[in-house]
């Protein structure tokens, strides 16, 4: 079953940003709408779902996915280097 939605009192701007993504997108205005309806109820699962799932905010990762990058980047752990308390003292005594 389908339900009738409806939106009151749209500002004229929001209109007519909302008319030319439909236009840019080749869909009529109910078209682009359903989509955005669409697009924002699955975001909505997708989020409820917990960690590991797909980001809900375009150009985001979730920190599963930006570890498993940077392991992929740099495989093996940095060399060994001076203590950072080594290099403070070393500064502390150049003064």
């Amino acid at each position: 079953m389908s339900v009738n939605l409806s939106i009151k009192n749209v500002p004229d701007e929001v209109a007519e940003q909302l008319r030319l993504r439909a236009e840019r997108n080749h869909r009529s205005l109910q078209g682009e709408l359903m989509a955005i309806v669409q697009q924002a109820a699955s975001e909505r699962e997708a989020t409820r779902a917990g960690p590991g799932t797909q980001s809900f905010m375009r150009g985001t990762r979730s920190i599963e996915q930006t570890a498993a990058e940077l392991r992929k980047r740099f495989p093996a752990p940095a060399g060994v280097g001076p203590l950072a308390v080594d290099i403070i003292r070393a500064d502390r005594d150049s003064r």
